[in-house]
């Protein structure tokens, strides 16, 4: 129920709405939010992709390829019927784009307006270019406007000295990187996920908002996604998804938002906010309790704190990790039932032999239900399928006799 703060809770003297929730009414919100409370909250098909797009607002994108890429794994969480080639469609539709926001990522066409000060913060907020690197950045803009879209390797290896790690570019992939992250160039994707560098020209719908926001616009548009997202958020989340954009005023204008009604402040039992959320939020979520095996780049799980905080999941994504220093294994993928986190699934698709290898399914020390760990198994053998494998094997679990459980159904 809403409630009016008292004398220690005003901002700049003006009292302000705020909501009193339990930690189970905030995860309900937090899942409706992230489009996890039940299966097909979007429907099916490529509009429905759009549609969780269109949601999210950010859809992060990762080349990690052990099991399936983050960014079609979620939409494979949450659309049963996904195939990979429609985010490939989309772009091509002009209804999404990729670019560097907080992340890499598809965003949605619409709100192409607000990358414009992220694009301006690259060109500006960067140590000064070279007359040689601004040199390289027009002849590569020059060839990409006469011969049309190009790829790194359709430039000459101009590398002076031997590379010395992953991240060493040479000068024209530094310059054509350069040229998409200040929007001077936009970037599709090759069947193999090969970065294609065109100008926005061709890519852009010639009816696209391309008007530059003001601070205040940018500010108001980074909040009321980052809560749309999320359901509920900190500063420091809605802080991170304008990150790039060096002295924004998220921080400013979300206290005049809070003053003004658009949104209230939360205060959930047991946490240290405060925590924020959409003036119009509905409290009283349902769940479908059904299971998901979800990414490590879920938008579900990207911040660390707001799992152990809401979810008392202590996650973290260990391919970061040195490997004698892992718990769980390299790529570890959190599986959630209904509002609580079950378990954490090793696991590498051998597209090869077409079998996904489960190395380890490591069980939260909880009692699960046996229609959960039947939810379980149908989770695992759509995940199968989406990862183009035919067979699963199982190496080792915490939990015998779970493991045997979901084990039997595969024989």
């Amino acid at each position: 129920m809403s409630q009016p703060f008292n004398k220690e809770d005003l901002i700049q003297g003006k009292a302000i709405a705020w909501e009193s929730l339990t930690k189970q009414q905030a995860r309900k919100i937090i899942l409706e939010a992230a489009g996890l409370a039940r299966k097909v909250q979007f429907g099916t098909g490529i509009e429905a992709v759009y549609r969780v797009i269109d949601h999210l607002g950010f859809l992060q994108l990762d080349t990690n390829y052990v099991v399936e890429r983050a960014h079609h794994h979620v939409m494979a969480a949450r659309v049963p019927d996904y195939q990979t080639e429609w985010l490939a469609e989309l772009c091509e539709d002009g209804r999404i784009y990729e670019y560097f926001s907080s992340d890499a990522g598809y965003l949605p066409m619409r709100d192409f307006r607000f990358s414009l000060p992220v694009k301006k913060a690259f060109e500006t907020q960067g140590k000064p270019l070279s007359k040689s690197e601004m040199n390289l950045m027009k002849e590569i803009l020059d060839r990409v406007e006469r011969e049309g879209p190009l790829m790194v390797g359709d430039f000459e290896n101009d590398r002076l000295e031997a590379s010395s790690g992953w991240w060493d570019w040479r000068p024209a992939k530094v310059a054509l990187e350069r040229l998409y992250l200040d929007g001077t160039l936009m970037i599709t994707r090759t069947k193999a996920f090969q970065k294609v560098y065109d100008v926005p020209l061709n890519l852009v719908p010639q009816e696209t908002d391309l008007t530059i926001p003001t601070d205040e616009e940018y500010a108001n548009f980074v909040i009321c996604r980052t809560l749309g997202a999320l359901g509920i958020a900190s500063v420091k989340e809605m802080a991170w998804r304008a990150r790039r954009v060096k002295s924004n005023l998220v921080k400013k204008e979300l206290e005049k938002m809070a003053q003004s009604g658009k949104v209230k402040i939360v205060v959930v039992d047991g946490l240290k906010g405060p925590f924020y959320m959409l003036h119009n939020q509905e409290i009283n979520i349902k769940l479908s309790n059904e299971v998901f095996i979800l990414s490590p780049f879920d938008i579900l799980n990207v911040f660390r704190q707001r799992l152990k905080d809401f979810f008392n999941f202590d996650y973290q994504i260990e391919c970061f990790v040195p490997a004698p220093k892992r718990l769980y294994g390299y790529f570890s993928l959190p599986v959630l039932a209904g509002e609580t986190f079950i378990a954490r699934m090793d696991a590498k698709a051998d597209r090869k032999q077409k079998v996904l290898i489960v190395h380890n399914i490591h069980f939260e020390p909880i009692d699960l239900e046996e229609i959960i760990i039947e939810k379980f198994i149908q989770a695992l053998k759509a995940f199968v399928q989406f990862n183009q494998c035919q067979d699963i094997i199982f190496k080792r679990s915490n939990n015998q006799t779970y493991l045997e459980a979901i084990s039997k159904s595969f024989s």
